[in-house]
């Protein structure tokens, strides 16, 4: 069977087709990944097929528009202006995905599409192909839940409108497709109720642990919870001297990352952890990832290492918490290994996962990026390390995700 995933997003967002498309290369199927072309050497290796989406989309979100739209600057007014000029230039972006998905499914003609919520042309595609495309939700609440509105809402606003933000989500998606056929110069009449069906009954599998999310009883048939999936990350990776010896020398370290966020000041964002840390002496590792959080000239060696990129499933077992940007991958590894959490949301589902971390006990309810300061950073760093409560909650949840085991399930939602 050959199998198209195609993935649109940041990083984070690749993680989970990764591990699909191990599981499905594993049973034997042609696997080919369909990602913005800046993630080719992700899936190469995992030695899967790479099928470039172009680079304008990941571009612009590392634009200076982009940093501050999806990363913050502290105004309100600033991040709202920033977004407008963000959907203003992402036409061409869009188009370039869109021109590209439909060539390559059209050239391979597919058995399969596995997609996430940000490629429209599966969506197209399965009108003529049903049950022969599958949704990846690696974020909670992209179907109604009861007491919730849609992640893009982050709320709860009452039973009435909570539904109603749902239909607002589903209303936008089938917007989206519309436009996308006007763009490909489709001729056949495709109705809106056509598409808005098509999307209500399209088979879709939330990877995410049940720890975490569950799946409501009153749900249909095709939406299905088949948890967290991780692929190994560490078969060529070793810590240099430097790393191990800063392990050696301290037992309570804080590991903290931005991931694939950026932001307009990771200068100010880094100074402002430094100064709280060197303050209360809290040793920690600061990976600098993406940008979101850089290097200075001078710092203290003893108390702070820094790394430019590690596995995260070979750092997170030695450290006793993570403070991160709440992406979905980060948060279930950081529960997964038992941390004490706490998230610094930076856009949509990150404040869904600041508010989960923050229920389920493992870690202080953190500040966006835009509004963190050294004065109302601090306590929650300190009520993070000192807090014991958190750190029994996260490695209780640790030996729930533990005894999950989804990779069957997972495998015949997609090829059955």
């Amino acid at each position: 069977m050959k199998i198209i995933l195609i993935s649109v997003g940041t990083r984070g967002d690749m993680e989970p087709f990764l591990v699909v498309g191990e599981i499905l290369k594993e049973k034997g199927h042609q696997v080919i990944c369909a990602f913005p072309e800046q993630f080719r050497e992700l899936a190469e290796d995992s030695n899967l097929e790479f099928a470039s989406l172009g680079r304008k989309f990941i571009d612009l979100l590392d634009s200076d528009i982009g940093k501050v739209a999806m990363g913050g600057s502290g105004s309100g007014f600033k991040k709202f202006v920033a977004l407008i000029k963000l959907a203003r230039n992402q036409t061409e972006s869009q188009k370039e995905l869109l021109y590209k998905q439909c060539e390559l499914i059209e050239n391979e003609n597919p058995d399969r599409i596995v997609y996430n919520g940000k490629a429209i042309y599966p969506v197209i595609w399965g009108l003529n192909n049903q049950g022969k495309n599958i949704l990846i939700c690696s974020i909670p609440y992209m179907h109604y839940v009861k007491g919730h509105t849609h992640v893009a809402f982050n709320s709860n606003y009452g039973t009435f409108f909570n539904r109603l933000t749902f239909s607002l989500a589903l209303f936008g998606m089938v917007t989206t497709a519309k436009i996308s056929i006007k763009w490909l110069k489709i001729t056949k009449k495709i109705t809106r109720k056509t598409i808005r069906n098509a999307l209500v009954s399209n088979k879709a599998i939330y990877t995410i642990s049940p720890s975490l999310f569950s799946r409501p009883d009153y749900w249909n048939e095709n939406l299905k919870v088949s948890g967290f999936h991780e692929r190994n990350k560490i078969l060529n990776w070793k810590p240099n001297k430097e790393l191990s010896d800063f392990l050696k020398k301290h037992s309570k370290i804080l590991f903290i990352t931005f991931g694939s966020m950026l932001n307009p000041k990771p200068e100010e964002k880094t100074r402002i952890l430094l100064e709280i840390l060197v303050r209360n002496q809290i040793p920690a590792i600061i990976n600098t990832a993406s940008g979101g959080l850089v290097k200075p000239d001078t710092f203290d060696s003893d108390l702070i290492h820094f790394v430019s990129q590690i596995p995260y499933d070979w750092i997170f077992p030695k450290v006793y918490g993570v403070i991160h940007h709440g992406g979905s991958g980060t948060t279930h590894l950081a529960l997964k290994y038992g941390c004490a959490t706490m998230i610094i949301p930076h856009i949509i589902d990150q404040f869904v996962w600041n508010k989960i971390i923050n229920n389920i006990g493992a870690g202080p309810k953190g500040i966006k990026i835009g509004k963190i300061t050294s004065r109302n950073l601090e306590p929650k760093i300190l009520e993070l390390v000192n807090n014991s409560s958190f750190k029994k909650a996260a490695e209780e949840v640790a030996g729930q995700m533990k005894k999950e085991d989804f990779r069957e399930e997972l495998y015949n939602s997609i090829v059955n």
